[in-house]
């Protein structure tokens, strides 16, 4: 009798495995999880598409002239034109990024999550930082425009009418702050309680919590936010033309020394929205190659920051 009941105890437990795992009550579920599988498989084929297509297209200037490409300025034609101009307004657009956006961001999100009451003010200001990440980025060029092109055009650029790479590096740090915030928050909300209670365990202040042990915990989602603004900032075109970016012939605009920085400028996407509308087979090569390496340029910037944040993965 002893030995029976643990056999009909296992029994009723395998009957009742059974029951929740029969395939006929998870139909949905299967169904929902092909769905999910076919439309990974869908966006990486056609991403590895027109990655391949680009590529096929650009590789004859790539492979033909890629130094002169990187080095030359623009030109009215395409076996001259190169991107310089472009990498440098690309460049310091990022540096804008990093030096204004993730320090911003970074901050509001400790402010809302360690040192602000929780409450309905709290609150309000969340639901606005993720509508303000939802809003066109045409958005944010007009409020560029009107800010720092015309309001600040003493500081901005007096010889270029506001229309210089301080504007534009200032307007896509604007544009990237909500995601910047979002994801900055997520990721020190996400840190457990038991980290906190354990610096103020040992007499640390508020502070000296979230420095030591909140923000190495949290770093790797704070980078991850990081690697998706500068993403997206290296990768907008419609808030530079906004705000002034060249689209014909630049003068200047080839240093990358600090002064230039109120001079007129332009970046990589705005070359390749001017170069994709322009006429014939060279040119279409041409913008293939300047595609290819404004990923390329992408990738590069995203890598340090995933190096980052792997480094700080493995030390927590």
């Amino acid at each position: 009798m002893a030995l029976s009941q643990p056999r009909q105890a296992a029994s009723l437990a395998a009957d009742l495995v059974s029951d929740i795992t029969r395939n006929e009550r998870d139909l949905s579920g299967k169904a929902f999880r092909i769905a999910l599988l076919a439309g990974i498989i869908t966006a990486f084929v056609v991403l590895v598409v027109l990655i391949v297509d680009v590529i096929n297209v650009g590789s004859p200037v790539l492979s033909e002239r890629l130094g002169d490409l990187l080095s030359s300025t623009l030109g009215s034609k395409p076996e001259t034109s190169g991107l310089s101009q472009a990498l440098r307004g690309s460049f310091y657009i990022g540096v804008f990024v990093l030096l204004v956006a993730v320090p911003l961001g970074v901050s509001a999100a400790i402010f809302l999550e360690e040192y602000a009451r929780q409450g309905r003010l709290t609150r309000f200001i969340d639901i606005n930082i993720r509508n303000l990440a939802g809003v066109p980025s045409v958005v944010y060029g007009i409020l560029g425009l009107t800010v720092f092109v015309q309001a600040l055009r003493a500081f901005t650029g007096p010889d270029s009418n506001g229309r210089s790479v301080i504007s534009a590096g200032l307007t896509l740090s604007i544009l990237v702050l909500p995601i910047i915030i979002i994801t900055s928050a997520e990721a020190i909300r996400a840190v457990p309680n038991g980290i906190r209670e354990a610096g103020y365990g040992v007499g640390a202040t508020r502070w000296e919590v979230v420095k030591s042990h909140v923000l190495p915990y949290a770093a790797p989602g704070i980078l991850t936010g990081t690697v998706l603004a500068l993403a997206r900032a290296l990768g907008e075109a419609a808030p530079l033309i906004l705000v002034g970016a060249t689209t014909g012939f630049l003068t200047s605009g080839s240093s990358y020394l600090p002064s230039s920085l109120q001079e007129r400028f332009t970046a990589l996407p705005i070359v390749i929205s001017t170069w994709s509308g322009r006429p014939g087979e060279d040119w279409r090569a041409s913008t293939a190659a300047a595609i290819v390496i404004m990923l390329a340029v992408v990738l590069v910037a995203n890598a340090g920051a995933i190096l980052l944040r792997n480094h700080y993965e493995k030390k927590r």
